[in-house]
């Protein structure tokens, strides 16, 4: 059976003119699915009778099916989601007053091995395809959730899965699918360099970059993925990234107790960011099990912060949320 949600707008045009249909029957397809939710394509009354039966009989609209579902003392939920073939990931939604946060995962597990995140530990399994990443997203909204941010920060590395990636983008910012603005939704990178001149190419997604530390010889021990595509490889993509200068690529940090935290840090990661168009996230290091690594204190980020945004770079600290039931940042592992 061929799952329609595989599809983007350009891709299920194809499909449907292969059938000897029109193009615009992608158009109302499209509304059905993500505007009503509908995946009875009996009821779908704007097609013909022929059409309808061919559907029934040969797709369907099929996302990854809740297994578990945790809510968190402060409001953040978390679903254990499985796949076809029985795989496992994890998707997270964060409500806010002014909009609502889904973090939707690109891959079951990571090849990343970043030391101080969970999902690196399970090593990779397989790419998700483009229904089971947008899928997180319609069954979220189908929910009844508001989500009105995506950012691909759930497990696995979104860059190294872009065959999948992009239609998923497509249709998040597709006015007939999902409607999102390009400045909300995030495509969250280690920094896989030509993947992300892909990305740029490819989508008016915004960028965000897990840099985590200001120099190389941090970095490699933190992320050994840095070995491949060194900090100044990174720092150059993300200059070119926007057409428009006024957007700005999200630079990622995870704080760190004595590891990456140190005044002396802020202004070394000052002197990288230099000419690149971004804003910096400060983000707590959320414990898990078997990991060493302390988050800094309160007083240590506020330091940090401080000198950042005296040298003109705009730095926001990221609330820990969902860490009570292992859904905040770094803690996704599969298994609810």
């Amino acid at each position: 059976m061929i799952n329609l949600l595989n599809f983007n707008r350009a891709s299920l045009r194809d499909f449907f003119v292969a059938l000897g249909e029109k193009p615009f029957r992608a158009d109302q397809m499209l509304k059905w699915i993500y505007h009503e939710y509908l995946t009875d394509f009996s009821q779908m009354n704007n097609l013909s009778q022929k059409l309808r039966d061919y559907l029934s009989e040969n797709t369907i609209v099929e996302a990854p099916k809740i297994v578990k579902e945790q809510v968190s003392t402060d409001g953040v939920i978390k679903w254990l989601l499985q796949l076809d073939d029985g795989e496992l990931i994890e998707t997270v939604f964060i409500p806010e007053k002014t909009r609502g946060t889904l973090c939707i995962s690109s891959q079951v597990g990571c090849a990343m091995g970043c030391k101080f995140c969970a999902t690196g530990k399970l090593g990779f399994k397989r790419n998700l395809t483009t229904a089971e990443i947008i899928g997180q997203v319609w069954l979220v909204r189908q929910l009844q959730h508001k989500v009105t941010n995506v950012v691909l920060m759930g497990m696995g590395e979104p860059l190294l899965n872009v065959d999948h990636v992009l239609p998923a983008l497509d249709l998040m910012l597709e006015d007939l699918a999902c409607g999102l603005s390009k400045y909300r939704v995030t495509v969250s990178t280690v920094g896989i360099v030509p993947m992300m001149d892909k990305l740029f190419k490819a989508s008016d997604a915004s960028l965000a970059v897990s840099l985590h530390a200001p120099n190389d010889e941090i970095r490699e021990k933190l992320i050994p993925m840095n070995q491949h595509y060194p900090i100044a490889d990174i720092m150059a993509a993300c200059k070119r990234f926007f057409k428009d200068k006024k957007r700005k690529v999200i630079i990622e940090y995870v704080m760190l107790d004595k590891i990456n935290d140190q005044k002396k840090h802020a202004k070394e990661l000052v002197r990288l960011l230099e000419g690149v168009p971004c804003k910096v996230n400060l983000i707590p290091f959320n414990t898990s099990p078997g990991f060493s690594y302390q988050p800094s204190s309160d007083e240590v980020v506020r330091d940090f912060q401080d000198v950042l945004m005296k040298a003109g770079v705009r730095t926001l600290q990221r609330k820990r949320r969902g860490a009570d039931i292992q859904a905040a940042c770094g803690q996704l592992v599969g298994n609810g």
